[in-house]
């Protein structure tokens, strides 16, 4: 027979056909004209070029053509609802196109996939035979049920390893479900060693521990599926492992399984109490390990507190000998600086002495020379010097040693007042005074300075002095000491020639 059949066969059909698919659940289906069953005559893959053809949106329409090179697909995808049309049909515009101009019917087989559904099966292997690694010569009798359920993802892959020649489903369904039973068979039966994966699974526990094997199963059996018959597992579920519980393996093999648990159970806790033993060595090891770095670390501290403070105490003694030290040196040179004053007014007084001596008795009445016995210009030069010799070795000490000269020089060698008329001695130095000029402290200032600071007109009653032991400062006529200094501060005139 040619591409179509005789002509006579093809002038047979020729009707225009409606081509869809109106199952509602389905994988894959196979459309055939109206009033055709299966395999009564050729006219099932007689199409006429111009039907109509419907694929809902998730289906897909196959036309598979039978040529003598082999067989050729066209795929049309969902939605689609047209005439049959060469635009859409690369391979059927090659076809008809050559035969008959594309106006003649031509053969081929239609069939829709739904790439959607689901086919679920229930399964079951029949009592098989199964044994412990432990006890290989005592078998045990084992049965497996559950469903599972697939689809198809890829249906090119799916098309290419079927080919859709003459397919029908429940053949295809009934050789899918014999190859999972194979396959589900050979996987429990390897369990109890771990042949697949994880650890062994003794017989004797599977049944309790049925959700891991159902997922050792379904790791195994999930890629032969799509690999073999292009269908992807989406579901697999076995809902019972049933065990002959009266044969005589079971007995041995829960007897074994039993002791073996005991004696796991003593081992297990024998190494909890080991661990716990252990553990509680290195705790107290750490524990013993940790009081003595307190101890050793503390009895450092101590060390380091204990030369702290010895340090600290022979810094404390040695800074105390070096303060009495000089103060001691302090009150020596005091004392020294006293000793000079008082010789230099001693040497003051004894030159105002001899000056007067000089010529005491002898008054020449009407001489060039004036009174004889008192030489008023050569005593307040001998005064003049005595001062400065004696102040300016009391501010070259005193500046060094202020304290001391200050302490000391107010009651060692009270001023001595001059008679009335006569010449006085200039009394040592005392309190030495700070004197504010211009906003700025000056000095310190004995009295014999500010007496000549006074008659030269640079010191006065409202000038503002401060002196060791006062609380503030004060104008210079509140202080009594100094009260005397404004009294009279001129030199007294010389006294005229006797005539």
């Amino acid at each position: 027979m040619g591409l179509f059949g005789r002509k006579d066969k093809v002038n047979e059909g020729g009707l225009m056909d409606a081509i869809r698919c109106d199952q509602t659940d389905y994988l894959i289906w196979k459309w055939r004209p109206a009033g055709q069953d299966a395999g009564t005559t050729v006219k099932e893959n007689a199409i006429r070029y111009g039907s109509s053809l419907n694929v809902k949106d998730g289906e897909i329409a196959v036309f598979v053509y039978h040529q003598k090179d082999g067989t050729m697909q066209d795929f049309i995808e969902g939605p689609y609802n047209d005439t049959i049309k060469t635009a859409n049909f690369p391979v059927l515009a090659k076809i008809v196109g050559l035969a008959f101009g594309g106006a003649s019917p031509f053969q081929a087989e239609v069939y829709y996939i739904n790439m959607a559904g689901l086919i679920r099966l229930p399964f079951a292997v029949p009592y098989f035979d199964m044994f412990d690694p432990r006890l290989p010569d005592f078998p045990i009798s084992m049965a497996v049920r559950g469903s599972f359920a697939f689809g198809i993802t890829d249906h090119r892959l799916f098309v290419k390893l079927h080919r859709l020649s003459n397919f029908e489903l429940e053949d295809f369904n009934k050789q899918l479900k014999d190859t999972l039973v194979k396959f589900v068979k050979g996987v429990v039966t390897n369990i109890p060693d771990g042949s697949y994966g994880g650890a062994p699974i003794p017989i004797v526990q599977m049944e309790r521990r049925l959700l891991q094997v159902n997922d050792l199963v379904q790791q195994y059996i999930q890629p032969k599926l799509s690999d073999v018959y292009g269908v992807t597992l989406k579901d697999f579920n076995i809902s019972e492992l049933d065990v002959d519980k009266t044969c005589e393996g079971y007995g041995k093999v829960k007897e074994l399984t039993a002791n073996y648990t005991e004696a796991s159970l003593k081992a297990q806790q024998h190494i909890n109490v080991g661990n716990m033993q252990e553990t509680n060595r290195l705790q107290m090891d750490s524990m013993k390990q940790t009081q003595a770095i307190n101890l050793e670390n503390m009895q450092e501290s101590l060390r380091i507190n204990r030369e702290e403070g010895q340090y600290a105490q022979r810094q404390a003694t040695e800074a105390n000998a070096y303060t009495a030290k000089l103060q001691a040196e302090q009150q020596n040179l005091g004392a020294f600086a006293v000793k000079n004053q008082t010789q230099v007014g001693v040497a003051a007084a004894d030159a105002m002495g001899k000056q007067g001596a000089s010529g005491a008795g002898n008054i020449n009445l009407g001489g060039a020379g004036g009174i004889g016995g008192m030489n008023p210009g050569a005593m307040m030069a001998n005064m003049a010097m005595g001062t400065a010799v004696g102040t300016g070795m009391a501010n070259m000490l005193g500046n060094s040693f202020a304290g001391a000269a200050t302490g000391m020089g107010a009651g060692i060698m009270p001023g001595m007042a001059a008679p009335s008329g006569g010449v006085s001695v200039p009394p040592p130095i005392g309190t030495l005074y700070n004197v504010a000029v211009n906003g700025a402290a000056a000095g310190p200032y004995s009295v014999q300075q500010l007496q000549q600071m006074a008659m030269s007109g640079q010191f006065n009653a409202q000038s503002l002095v401060w002196a060791a032991g006062m609380a503030n400062w004060m104008a210079a006529g509140q202080v009594a000491e100094l009260q005397g200094l404004f009294v009279n501060n001129t030199v007294p005139p010389i006294p005229p020639a006797l005539p």
